[in-house]
């Protein structure tokens, strides 16, 4: 049986360094700050890297309700110099994750990037929770699972305050849904939290681990 409707935070809410992006006060159950090591197969080919800095600019500076007061050329400073996280931005920018500047943790400077595309990106579905789920799953299992995929990607997956929160920047995942990070106790019962935004609402539900399906796939966080 679905959980009921939990209410999404107020509207108010800014994007500061106190919201569920930033590591100060949010309590992320113990998510990783991922960092894909370089080597000859993370390394982007010089046009690529061009290509996708133009992407990744003009969806900046087409949705500058998600980061007032932030600059690009800043951004693109820091990137320039993280090309393990620009590494990842690729691997989210392919698989149709549609990835824009959604925040700036303030205590550290880090700015929070997030997959923003309308629906739960394409090249990320039909996969279950995590491995362990994976392994248990005898017959028909699928390919991968989210945070495998997320882990090879170099990125974390939403928590659920955080995917609130995201709802507040627009409307994602009306026709499709996305795996959460899952507290350790619903997952240590078998269970697995998704999100979707349907009827203008924002709904959290569960699922076995192991489960898969077409339209669900995962968003990830990346912070640089």
């Amino acid at each position: 049986m679905q959980q009921p409707f939990r209410q999404a935070l107020s509207q108010t809410l800014q994007f500061e360094s106190a919201c569920s992006f930033c590591t100060d006060t949010c309590g992320l159950r113990n998510l990783h700050k991922t960092t894909k090591p370089m080597n000859n197969k993370t390394k982007i080919p010089q046009e690529r890297v061009d290509e996708l800095f133009d992407i990744l600019k003009k969806r900046f500076e087409q949705n500058s309700d998600r980061h007032r007061d932030l600059e690009w050329t800043a951004i693109q400073s820091k990137l320039e110099s993280h090309p393990g996280k620009l590494w990842s931005l690729n691997e989210m920018e392919e698989t149709g994750g549609e990835p824009d500047v959604i925040s700036r943790d303030e205590k550290t400077g880090e700015y929070i990037f997030c997959d923003c595309s309308p629906e739960s990106p394409k090249g990320r579905r039909s996969v279950c929770y995590d491995q362990e789920a994976l392994e248990s799953r005898k017959k028909h299992p699928p390919k991968n699972s989210a945070l495998s995929l997320a882990d090879e990607m170099g990125v974390d997956l939403l928590t659920e305050e955080q995917y609130q929160q995201l709802q507040q920047l627009g409307e994602f995942d009306t026709k499709t849904s996305s795996w959460l990070k899952t507290p350790d106790d619903v997952r240590a019962l078998g269970g697995a939290i998704f999100g979707d935004r349907r009827f203008g609402r924002v709904f959290i539900y569960h699922n076995g681990a192991d489960s898969y399906y077409g339209a669900r796939g995962f968003r990830g966080l990346l912070r640089v």
